[in-house]
């Protein structure tokens, strides 16, 4: 075969090989990049005093409910004593303040049989009417001393409704000392250690499920008509070879507002002004998946 022949052919198939290999590569381009994450949650304290024991370390895999600290309650014991002897001390004086008024009440009894006796001899002409004027001045006394005892009866109803608040109060807080796990994950970090004094509102540590990660995304305008909520897509992660790994996911959360690109995200469209966040959950109970990895989606062929 002629030399020259030989050439063109060589150059018309190395070209050919070119646009194919152009055309793979075009097809095979993710449509989407961004970085993993979780949701993370930081404990914190909800009582105040030394945090006796915490034995939470990073890396630590916790599970829901798991008591990961306990902070001191010895004063909020002695508390809790003191306003359990003040209310006995009430309840005490509203049984006698009770037994009092029965006693008011007999005598008012009493007292009203013995004025039904005398008017009828008074009127008779066999008792002086001074016997009977006594005795109505009487049931005027008892009737007072009657009317101060029964107004005992309310303020001391509220002071004992107000002490067994005050103790559902300090129970609440004794529970609380207990700080327990909000959820199944892997800890993050931690912000104290025992021995320390802690307060209401002070951050213990941080966990996250790691059992399922978020790859939030971000996608043109453009691209958006491809996605709705609830679709399988592929994630593609770095393996042996860059973006080797491929894992499926789910769309779970599409923004509704445009933002500005993100400095660390690369679009298909090379970093187009204003992009839309997705958010693509992904299993990882097998614990490949870090946050802050790197991945990519790929949509799939419908």
């Amino acid at each position: 075969m002629d030399r020259s022949v030989l050439s063109v052919c060589n150059v018309f198939f190395s070209l050919v090989c070119i646009l194919f290999a152009g055309g793979c590569s075009n097809n095979n381009k993710s449509d989407g990049y961004g970085n993993f994450e979780s949701t993370e949650v930081i404990v914190s304290s909800e009582t105040t005093g030394k945090l006796l024991q915490f034995p939470v370390r990073e890396g630590d895999r916790l599970g829901k409910g798991y008591p990961a600290a306990q902070i001191d309650t010895l004063q909020l014991h002695l508390t809790k004593e003191q306003l359990g002897k003040d209310k006995e001390a009430i309840l005490k004086g509203r049984a006698e303040v009770a037994a009092q008024a029965g006693i008011y009440r007999q005598q008012e009894v009493n007292l009203r049989r013995d004025l039904e006796r005398y008017r009828r001899l008074v009127n008779e002409g066999a008792v002086a009417s001074k016997v009977l004027e006594d005795l109505e001045n009487q049931q005027k006394v008892l009737a007072r001393q009657t009317e101060a005892v029964n107004a005992k009866k309310p303020g001391l109803g509220e002071q004992i409704a107000s002490m067994e608040a005050r103790l559902a109060q300090i129970d609440d807080q004794i529970s609380k000392s207990t700080v327990r796990n909000p959820l199944e994950g892997t800890v993050l970090a931690t912000y104290a250690e025992p021995g320390e004094l802690t307060s209401y509102g002070k951050s213990l540590y941080k966990i996250a499920d790691l059992g399922s990660m978020y790859l939030r995304a971000y996608f043109g305008a453009s691209q958006l008509g491809s996605l709705r909520i609830g679709d399988e897509v592929d994630v593609l992660v770095d393996g042996e070879k860059p973006a080797s790994k491929v894992m499926r996911g789910r769309v779970t959360w599409i923004s509704s507002k445009a933002e500005f690109t993100p400095k660390i995200i690369q679009t298909r469209e090379d970093r187009i002004t204003m992009v839309y966040a997705v958010k693509v959950l992904v299993d990882n109970k097998a614990g490949y998946l870090k946050i802050g990895m790197p991945g990519e989606i790929r949509f799939l062929k419908r």
